[in-house]
């Protein structure tokens, strides 16, 4: 066992001690130590019951034998975060949650690790320190929030942010904006859309690292608790087999994870994530894969922000074993990936149907014959930028309109909720990519606003940012290369012709090359908004958006 290496041996009796000041008896010190990575906290609500899951995950494993130790991970909550210096600190703490687990994983010599994340940047980053230290682990989410009610209206945290919007706008009262307040959120559970942490969540699925159910069994069912306790069991039989995270994320789990991707169309941030978790795997994944896996992956489902759907009812319609088995049967999937049942895909999913036809469509009933995400390209975003096709208005998948140009979100926000941002114009929100932000922001304010004026089927945003995966509507982010980094977004001047064309995959400033080299020419680097404390260092070693804002070694 590895953790012969702290507690086996005459030269051990010192490191023997310390353990047992834990209170750990020499059978327990016999069995594998387990540890057991909880990203519980008081401030996110999507991690508030995490307890509840460590100690399910604990009882699984010393059912099956082992030792379990606990320790934590850091977790934002993007939702509480957002429209202030906080959210510059979200994807930033993917590479500190990463790093923190490698130390601790290896500073104590564990056998195997149990995961529990939920939120956001907690998935990506534990996924990439399980691809890093590559020991027997599984993963098990907290599970999704349920939706709010209000007079027999489903509501989620999109319904608040775009609420503020509409009370702006007139079209709402500070009354009614305070009942869906209070109703949007119920309880504990990752924000119930397929928004970044389910989406996420639901990919863990996909790359083997979860047992089924692990993306869409609701928070508070108790389903969730034998779940932790199944992975905890589970994760003795991974170390007896010496069943690795290597062996599960492949090439061929990427393309899995990527394809079901673009089926659901989840979050734009799973197209910075998976890069991520993939440069830790060592295996190769470009921005190009994601628009050749979209051309043949149809896309069988709408949730929220995209349509009426939830989590809790893809996970009624059979959840991701249904969508998975619809996708192998027209030979989109890779079955033969292993995975934490010990079985391969094809035979976790073997017999699975959709039980329910209006949440997960076949590849007959498709919403369309490709997939859900798509990356543009052009002399706005050579190296790529990405946009969640899936939830913009039909009459926006093509449009060419006026730059209105702003250097911050703040000042974008300003001026929407200012009736300042007309029909067609076209929103530039640069210098917040994960240099020059830094840490890359999420846009949902100022993209909630523009739906809840009444904008959304006739306003576009462009940002060397990113998005939430609550926003909807023609908003394309990862804007690469990023203004801090003389891209040609930083160059865009107010009223400049601004042409997207998202079927024909093309982002393009209509302006002539020779007046597009004299700005060029006269761009100076600003200086950095950050200078001190970790972002700071951040900014200085994080790559691009198009390479997954990774932290390269």
């Amino acid at each position: 066992m590895r953790s012969d290496q702290m507690k086996t041996g005459l030269e051990k009796s010192p490191h023997r001690s310390l353990l047992k000041a834990l209170g750990l008896t020499n059978e327990e010190m016999n069995r594998p130590m387990i540890g057991v990575v909880n990203s519980f906290n008081e401030v996110v609500p999507g991690h508030m019951h995490l307890r509840n899951i460590s100690e399910a995950v604990k009882t699984g494993v010393r059912i099956a034998g082992g030792t379990p130790l606990e320790f934590p991970a850091i977790a934002v909550c993007d939702g509480i975060a957002m429209g202030h210096q906080g959210m510059k600190y979200s994807l930033a703490s993917r590479e500190l949650i990463a790093d923190s687990i490698e130390v601790m994983a290896l500073a104590h010599a564990f056998d195997a690790l149990v995961f529990i994340p939920n939120c956001d940047k907690v998935v990506p980053g534990m996924l990439m320190a399980a691809a890093r230290i590559n020991i027997p682990s599984i993963f098990v989410s907290g599970g999704p929030m349920m939706t709010g009610r209000l007079r027999g209206k489903e509501l989620d945290l999109n319904s608040a942010f775009e609420a503020v919007g509409a009370v702006r706008a007139g079209k709402m009262t500070d009354e009614e904006l305070e009942e869906i307040e209070n109703n949007c959120c119920p309880g504990c559970g990752s924000c119930s859309g397929m928004f970044t942490a389910n989406s996420m969540n639901c990919l863990t699925e996909v790359l083997g690292m979860g047992l089924p159910g692990n993306g869409t069994i609701p928070a508070v069912q108790s389903a969730r608790i034998r779940l932790a306790k199944q992975a905890g069991m589970r994760i003795m039989e991974l170390l007896e087999m010496d069943l690795k995270p290597a062996q599960m994320m492949t090439d061929k789990g990427f393309h899995n994870a990527l394809t079901v991707d673009m089926a659901l169309g989840c979050s734009t941030n799973t197209i910075l994530h998976l890069p991520a978790i993939a440069y830790e795997a060592g295996v190769k994944l470009n921005l190009d894969l994601v628009n050749e896996i979209s051309e043949r992956t149809p896309h069988l489902c709408k949730l929220a922000p995209a349509g009426f759907h939830h989590i809790q009812d893809l996970h009624e319609a059979g959840g991701l074993p249904a969508l998975l088995a619809e996708l192998a049967s027209h030979g989109l999937i890779h079955t033969d990936v292993p995975t934490v049942t010990g079985k391969t895909m094809g035979e976790n999913i073997k017999g699975k149907k959709i039980l329910n036809p209006d949440v997960i469509h076949s590849k007959e009933t498709a919403y369309s014959d490709k997939g859900g995400l798509a990356v543009l390209r052009g002399n706005l975003a050579p190296d790529g930028a990405v946009v969640k096709k899936a939830a913009v208005a039909p009459e926006m998948m093509q449009h060419q309109g006026p730059a209105r140009v702003f250097n911050s979100e703040e000042e974008a926000s300003k001026a929407i909720y200012g009736g300042k941002i007309n029909p067609g114009d076209v929103i530039v929100i640069r210098y917040e990519g994960p240099k020059g932000g830094p840490g890359m922001r999420e846009m949902l304010a100022p993209t909630s606003a523009i739906q809840g004026m009444g904008l959304g089927a006739a306003v576009a945003l462009i940002t060397d940012g990113r998005f939430s995966g609550a926003t909807r509507g023609a908003a394309i982010g990862h804007v690469s290369p990023e203004a801090a980094e003389g891209g040609l977004i930083g160059l865009v001047e107010e009223g400049d012709l601004i042409r997207i064309d998202i079927p024909g995959g093309k982002l393009e400033l209509v302006l002539d090359e020779a007046i597009i080299e004299k700005r060029r020419s006269a761009w100076v680097k600003p200086e950095p908004k950050i200078t001190t404390g970790y972002l700071a260092k951040y900014s200085q070693r994080v790559t691009s958006a198009a390479t997954g804002a990774v932290i390269v070694r």
